[in-house]
């Protein structure tokens, strides 16, 4: 099982990665031009997370935005498979 990571460890990954803490989990958003777009992202969004097999809870609002959140619920918080995915959702972008 995946170990927690301390705050330090948090700390440091996020501002690497550019997401936020929400509690016990990892956030970003993304802005596109359209809902084709953001539907796009989320179906890059999804393979990758497939192929992870690491999930992110997905929220599209006001039609273009999307926000991931990321946390490894097995593990009850964050973890570096967390940051490993975001690094790879930072890329499909």
């Amino acid at each position: 099982m995946a170990q927690l990571l301390d705050d330090d460890q948090i700390h440091a990954a996020i501002q690497r990665v550019q997401w936020s803490r929400k509690g016990d989990a990892i956030a970003r958003g993304w802005k596109f031009d359209d809902f084709t777009g953001a539907i796009a992202f989320v179906n890059r969004v999804a393979e990758a997370a497939e192929a992870a097999n690491h999930h992110p809870d997905i929220f599209v609002h006001d039609y273009n935005q999307v926000r991931l959140t990321l946390s490894t619920h097995s593990a009850g918080g964050i973890t570096d498979a967390d940051f490993a995915l975001a690094e790879k959702l930072n890329a499909l972008a």
